[in-house]
Formats: C-alpha cells, structure tokens, sequence
C-alpha cells in the first residue's frame, strides 16, 4: 500500500519507537510518513466507537493522524518531525487530561 523510494546514498536515518518497537525512520520524514514506511496504518482509534484512523490528509487538516508522542498526546503525526529517540504510540480513544 505505502512504497518508499530508495534512500539516497547521502541520507540518513534515526533510530525511534513505535509502540514499544524499534525502527528506523529516515531523518526529515514526519511522523506519519514514519510509521506509514514502517508498515504502521494505524494511528489511533476513536473516542466514541473505537474505529480504527490512519493518516489521511498529511498536511494537518483532517486530525486522523494524532498519536503520543514522548508522553504527550493528540500530537499531528503529519505535522511533527521525527528526531533520534523519539517514542510513538497510538492513541486509544480519548486523550486523557493534563497529557
């Protein structure tokens, strides 16, 4: 579903988490492009019927791409950068309060 090209010979790569499992991501790729090349289509689920959401848009508009990340929740995947060490997992449901 999701392809990659390759990586240029120049291009580098950071070491993130992705609910609990370690993955390369290429260094400038958003989050939700991140996920999407590591064979992650889920995002998160939905407050009220727990539906499944992946990244639609990509350019922040339609908030189906949210995630924790580093502890924080209702992140934009498409919208935050990967960097070395960065940890991110899906959102069940509603995102809990002072998080």
């Amino acid at each position: 579903m999701f392809q990659r090209l390759p990586l240029e010979p120049s291009g580098s790569t950071v070491g993130i988490s992705i609910d609990g499992r370690r993955v390369e991501a290429r260094a400038g790729d958003t989050v939700a492009a991140a996920m999407l090349a590591a064979g992650v289509v889920r995002c998160r689920t939905t407050p009220v019927s727990g539906a499944p959401r992946a990244p639609y848009c990509m350019m922040g508009v339609c908030f189906d791409c949210l995630v924790t990340i580093d502890g924080v929740g209702s992140r934009q995947g498409c919208l935050v950068r990967v960097r070395e060490g960065m940890r991110i997992e899906m959102q069940q449901g509603a995102r809990e309060l002072g998080k």
